[in-house]
């Protein structure tokens, strides 16, 4: 008989011992009591943590989301309750009624809210059985993040997880209680709406009403937010999911929550003042914690040319600088012919080994570099493979402009500005954390201004809208949005949080004829137009006010305040880097039935094709 055959045979027998709740009523939770409640009778109900037999006397920590109680089954208190407490096992539910006394001396724990008392059981009741969980459901869990996701409903049982969960609620509701103080107004908006692929790819729902035609799931809001102004709310918000078929990443999932927003007779100025008191509401409510106002301001320009970034983390040094010109016509051919010559001094690198410079080489490969170029500042040399190839007047440049001392090291990128700068950018971010050079508990607000309004996409050989085509160009720069796309601003925002975009927005186009205009700049026919985005244009036509707003990531700002890695330890049931869901196995195929009623028909592929005639020779 094996391990799990005879759980299961255990199991069984035990089941009949399970009761009804009846009229028992929770008194507390086990997170809850303290020496306050001394003497008192109460009612805990959860789950079994661990059980402990300490001759005669059985100890049990029952767990519930609060927290933990120890519960005693003593044979000389309550000796009927003590008869078959050793049953218990690890996730059994269970709930007791017993007496609050104070732990023995030299056994409590400061570690727990009830770590002073424990509850002497009167009366229990076993609600329900469990298997053995194929991890345990403690703090610190070794199981695999896959496992767990496929057991997802027992992971949330871990403390860490219901303590995320509990923290998100609570940015919900500060968010909440902070737009309603400040006038806004909660309204819904359609979840089935029109594809308008300007962007990320949409998730397309087939209509079976109307064969052959599709809704899109959600990118954003952002349409119906505009025509809500147009219908003169004035001030909306939405706490709302949104869908995006895309690329994922650790803070990136197919389906998403975002804290949505929008404003009429607005400026810049007035939706970031606005955006900075909702941080400071959640960050006071949720963190217990004041942060500075306003946030810093930096424009895009400066943020790549520092930081190689749109969205950098102040936390600590290392910034970037532009060697381009001192190292023109250098020797190194490398550096001679490059459009972009960028270095990073890392103060005290020197000592860093081949090893550690050769991982950092291969980091860089990452964003298209071919390889990473460095010296090592050494009293009487500079060492490195390029050192060679630099003139002392180069040397000299170098050296004063990154304020180079001996023990330091610099690691050089050169190439294709984009390159260079994720590179580098990416690059600094990688040594922040590995060299420990950013602090903790430390949280540095940013915003970002002034981005373009196009960028140039290799894909689609053609400008796309940076940030979406709705934002508004800068002054002055709706003259040169189809002569000089590549020069023209936006008057467009981000809020950054330690190198974390949680936020952002734009002031909007309101008017119909701009709109056309951006739309002929992204190489829209007006036909095109028309069709994707007709009602827009009508609704701008009838008296839109001037307006803007931002999105918050309300995933990735609860991973930034709880601490996790990744946005999947915030969202109670996740998909995974390739967008399934491994517990209940979706996405999944679907009966032919299914297909007929919505018109659509599967393409076989090539090894489906050839099974029939596979059998046919058979």
């Amino acid at each position: 008989m094996t391990e799990q055959t005879q759980s299961l045979d255990v199991q069984q027998e035990h089941q009949k011992f399970i009761e009804d709740l009846g009229d028992w009523t929770r008194s507390h939770t086990c997170g809850q009591l303290t020496m306050d409640n001394d003497g008192q009778t109460v009612c805990l109900m959860g789950w079994v943590q661990y059980r402990r037999d300490h001759g005669g006397l059985i100890f049990v920590d029952l767990r519930d989301r609060e927290g933990l109680t120890q519960v005693v089954f003593s044979p000389d208190i309550a000796p009927a309750a003590h008869e078959n407490a050793h049953i218990l096992r690890s996730e059994y539910v269970l709930a007791i009624k017993g007496v609050v006394r104070p732990r023995p001396e030299g056994m409590t724990n400061p570690n727990l809210v009830t770590g002073a008392i424990e509850v002497v059981v009167h009366e229990w009741k076993l609600l329900n059985t469990s298997k053995t969980p194929p991890f345990a459901i403690e703090e610190r869990c070794d199981a695999g993040e896959n496992l767990r996701l496929a057991w997802r409903y027992l992971d949330l049982r871990r403390p860490r997880m219901q303590a995320n969960l509990r923290l998100r609620h609570k940015v919900a509701q500060a968010i909440r209680r902070q737009l309603d103080d400040d006038g806004f107004l909660e309204v819904e908006t359609p979840v089935l709406t029109k594809s308008t692929p300007e962007g990320a790819r949409d998730f397309l729902v087939p209509s079976r009403l109307n064969p052959g035609q599709f809704y899109a799931l959600p990118q954003s809001p952002q349409l119906f937010k505009q025509l809500l102004m147009v219908g003169g709310f004035d001030r909306y918000f939405q706490i709302v999911r949104c869908f995006r078929d895309e690329d994922l990443r650790a803070d990136r999932q197919p389906e998403f929550t975002q804290v949505d927003i929008e404003m009429s007779f607005v400026d810049e100025e007035k939706v970031m003042t606005m955006a900075e008191n909702l941080m400071a509401r959640v960050f006071h409510d949720v963190m217990g914690m004041d942060i500075p106002r306003p946030f810093p301001r930096m424009k895009y320009e400066e943020a790549m040319r520092r930081y190689g970034v749109d969205k950098p983390d102040t936390r600590f040094g290392l910034e970037l600088v532009d060697i381009t010109d001192i190292v023109r016509g250098s020797g190194f051919k490398l550096f001679a012919q490059a459009k972009l010559v960028k270095a990073m001094k890392v103060p005290g690198g020197e000592s860093m080994t081949r090893k550690e410079i050769d991982a950092y080489t291969e980091f860089v490969k990452i964003y298209g570099a071919m390889g990473l170029a460095w010296i090592k500042i050494k009293e009487n040399e500079w060492q490195s493979p390029i050192a060679k190839f630099l003139s002392e007047e180069e040397r000299t440049g170098i050296r004063e402009a990154l304020d180079l001392q001996v023990g330091d090291i610099v690691f050089f990128q050169a190439g294709e500005p984009a390159m260079v700068n994720a590179a580098l950018g990416n690059l600094r971010v990688h040594l922040g954390n590995q060299l420990g050079l950013i602090p903790e508990n430390t949280f540095n607000f940013l915003w970002v201004t002034e981005f373009p309004l196009f960028e140039y996409s290799e894909e689609e050989k053609r400008y796309v809208a940076c940030h979406h085509p709705f934002t508004s160009p800068a002054p002055g720069h709706l003259e040169i949005m189809n002569s000089d796309p590549a020069r023209a601003l936006a008057r467009a925002y981000d809020m950054v949080l330690n190198g974390n975009e949680v936020g952002g927005g734009s002031i909007r186009i309101h008017s119909a004829e701009v709109q056309r205009h951006m739309f002929q700049a992204l190489g829209f026919t007006p036909e095109q137009a028309e069709a994707q985005f007709g009602f827009l244009i009508q609704a701008l036509e009838h008296g839109a006010p001037p307006h803007g707003g931002l999105a918050f990531g309300l995933d990735r700002l609860v991973m930034l305040l709880s601490g996790a890695s990744s946005i999947r330890d915030v969202i109670a049931f996740p998909k995974t880097q390739k967008a399934t869901c491994l517990m209940t196995e979706a996405p999944s195929t679907v009966s032919a039935r299914q297909l007929r009623e919505l018109g659509l028909r599967l393409r076989e592929t090539d090894k489906e094709a050839a099974k029939p005639a596979e059998n046919a020779q058979a």
